[in-house]
């Protein structure tokens, strides 16, 4: 009966700590769908939710991007969510973890998030907010996990691409969905930004899920030759910045609260050129 109870509770670590969708334990802490059947339905939701195309006045604008509130606790990313209406962001990005995975959590979250018609904001899932079944919810409430959305100045027009690794791969469908979004639009566009849940370079050694390194390799060799601009990710709970060629590699402090280093990321496109910076509260 030890043995047999010890065994289950490895087994837990390691699907809560790499988020893997591959054992029996589907559906108690992790999500039943893989990412290919999460990529399936989000497509499917494309095909009736047009990308969104924001339109600025200014040459000038900035999107504030956080990651890892992991609500429960509002506190700090209610200070967030005000400072992006009160200083007229063009936009806010959530890069997963948003949540624990259980209903209530995505109920609180969802309350406090304010409509598009106020703010434009666009999520992604986490391994976290996969707990629990947690895909369901935030399908139901939000949509699609993987995604585009572009900004027009009177001059230019940038892209985004908004992506699912929750599981901690993007596995083939979005793999070949990202490779066509590169080779057939990034041309059309100023900047390309890319914003995902799994930071993709380690400053430290953590017990958080790993990205595979050949998806790795495939990603870094599409970045430099399509001239991906940035990857904003989180995850790791601790800001770090690497460039690599061009592309410049971000991971977030955490937005969750009782942090001592909780904060966000602003990214700002003045007179043409991007700029950033750590925000910490």
């Amino acid at each position: 009966m030890g043995h047999q109870f010890n065994r289950l509770i490895i087994l837990l670590m390691i699907s809560v700590l790499t988020g893997c969708e591959e054992t029996d334990l589907t559906g108690f802490f992790i999500s039943d769908e893989s990412v290919n059947q999460r990529f399936k339905q989000s497509t499917e939701w494309n095909a009736s939710h047009p990308y969104r195309e924001i339109i600025v006045p200014s040459e000038n604008y900035f999107i504030l991007t956080m990651g890892d509130s992991h609500v429960g606790g509002t506190n700090n990313l209610n200070t967030f969510l005000n400072i992006a209406k009160n200083t007229n962001a063009a936009a806010i990005v959530a890069v997963g973890d948003l949540t624990t995975g259980n209903a209530s959590d995505y109920d609180r979250f969802q309350e406090i998030m304010p409509s598009q018609d106020s703010l434009s904001s666009f999520l992604m899932v986490g391994n976290h907010d996969l707990w629990f079944n947690g895909w369901n919810q935030f399908y139901s409430r939000f949509g699609s996990s993987t995604y585009i959305f572009t900004i027009e100045t009177p001059a230019a027009k940038d892209l985004f691409i908004c992506l699912d690794t929750g599981s901690g791969t993007l596995g083939k469908k979005q793999m070949d969905w990202l490779k066509e979004i590169l080779q057939t639009s990034r041309n059309e566009y100023r900047y390309c930004i890319l914003f995902t849940h799994n930071n993709m370079f380690r400053n430290r050694h953590t017990l958080s899920t790993y990205p595979l390194v050949e998806e790795l390799h495939v990603l870094i060799e599409l970045f430099t030759i399509h001239k991906v601009d940035m990857i904003i990710t989180a995850h790791d709970h601790i800001k770090y910045e690497e460039k690599f060629g061009n592309t410049i590699y971000i991971t977030m402090d955490a937005l969750e609260d009782g942090l001592d280093y909780s904060g966000y990321f602003k990214l700002n496109m003045i007179d043409g050129n991007i700029d950033y910076e750590f925000i910490n509260f």
